[in-house]
């Protein structure tokens, strides 16, 4: 077996470690990069530091054939693809350092013929930025690697299968990159394989989800409208929905994750003017979070005039979206954290079935704290939750659909 690898995955999280197991069970070799010591180890063991079905067995099948191991340094290969985070910095203006630091690291291990793609979100122009980078630090290569960017576009829960099947879109800074990037992802995904420049690449990752976002916020929006005008909000969308061509989604108490919550600001940042409509869906979003955080306040306090005593409640859920373990940008999360500033030794039951432990929050079974509890607040719709029959004096502050 040739010890050295035909891909170099750096970055080793949600994406980098589902897309490294993919390519290594399909026979190839490649070499994980992670910062983290922690991580590499997890993974050389053959074990993983995420939750996502089916990714534990594809790690250990990998590592014990021997397609993949992992390091905290890069090595040489034949493509190199870069899956780091991409944070922001102060009024949520994108952070593309880890991407640089990423380039940087394998510029020594760069040669002809090479292909480099970026995978991680980006504002638009990174790649064209990247490449103008590795031609300043290595001139020998200028016209002599292909440079290409391909967004992820998988669902938490079920990534190992919308990895392989989902259509995917490939733009190169020329046409041979793209050509190339094409052919190398055909090895490995069963999905359509959609050809464009890499600007345009970047934006459709970044429109695609600000539209979810914007479609989002107008659900929200109008949970704040039917607040006011005591109408059920989940029969309003129920019966809008029943015209044939409308299609309201559900409110919440915020958008999270990874990707919604986020992206809209990678093109608010870069053309403030010209972005209203996603601007203004990212603060109603973020707005219904504090409202949410305020609801409960309020419930509190009624609590308290109307019983003379303090309220015990119940926080049910923390993940950004139903039946996960993650906690990425989690409004609910916000929303706990808001309530419990102003706890004054009152009596909370936090809940996250999907998680066995938090290094802030204290955690209860959401049956003991459907139980316990005087308020019941559901901020995520779990299957878990679903279940639960309340008796009939239980105050529940319902943000996420559970008893529509």
């Amino acid at each position: 077996m040739n010890n050295q690898p035909e891909v170099v995955m750096i970055g080793l999280g949600y994406i980098g470690l589902p897309t490294a197991a993919l390519i290594a069970q399909g026979g190839v070799q490649v070499h994980g990069v992670d910062i983290n010591p922690s991580v590499v180890d997890t993974i050389n063991a053959g074990k993983t530091h995420i939750v996502e079905p089916s990714l534990d067995k594809a790690v250990a099948t990998a590592v014990e054939k021997g397609f993949l191991r992992a390091s905290t340094t890069a090595v040489q290969a034949n493509t190199y693809l870069i899956v780091v985070p991409t944070p922001f910095k102060a009024k949520n203006e994108p952070d593309i350092s880890f991407v640089e630091a990423a380039t940087r690291g394998i510029l020594p291990l760069l040669k002809e013929g090479d292909l480099y793609i970026i995978e991680s979100t980006s504002p638009v122009g990174t790649t064209e930025k990247m490449m103008r980078l590795i031609h300043e630090e290595r001139p020998d290569l200028v016209g002599k690697l292909f440079i290409a960017y391909c967004p992820e576009r998988v669902l938490p829960g079920n990534v190992m299968y919308e990895l392989v099947h989902n259509d995917r879109v490939i733009g190169g800074v020329d046409e041979a990159s793209t050509e190339k990037a094409i052919a190398f992802y055909k090895e490995h995904v069963k999905g359509k394989l959609h050809k464009t420049n890499a600007r345009t690449a970047e934006m459709c990752k970044l429109v695609e989800n600000s539209s979810r976002d914007v479609q989002i916020a107008f659900a929200n929006e109008l949970s704040l409208i039917c607040d006011k005008a005591d109408i059920n909000v989940w029969e309003l969308i129920e019966l809008a929905n029943k015209h044939p061509r409308v299609n309201i989604l559900q409110p919440g108490c915020g958008v999270g994750g990874h990707c919604i919550a986020v992206d809209p600001y990678f093109i608010v940042s870069d053309y403030p003017m010209e972005s209203k409509i996603i601007g203004t869906a990212r603060e109603i979003n973020n707005y219904k979070s504090f409202w949410c955080a305020e609801k409960v306040q309020t419930a509190k306090l009624e609590f308290q005039l109307k019983e003379g005593r303090k309220p015990s409640i119940a926080i049910m859920g923390l993940a950004f979206k139903p039946n996960i373990d993650d906690l990425r940008e989690s409004p609910a999360k916000y929303i706990a954290q808001k309530v419990l500033q102003n706890a004054n030794n009152d009596s909370y039951f936090i809940v996250e079935p999907n998680i066995k432990s938090h290094n802030v929050f204290k955690l209860t079974n959401y049956k003991e704290a459907a139980e316990k509890a005087d308020i019941i607040v559901f901020l995520v719709a779990h299957d878990e939750f679903k279940t639960l029959n309340l008796s009939a004096d239980k105050i529940v502050l319902d943000f996420c659909g559970i008893l529509k």
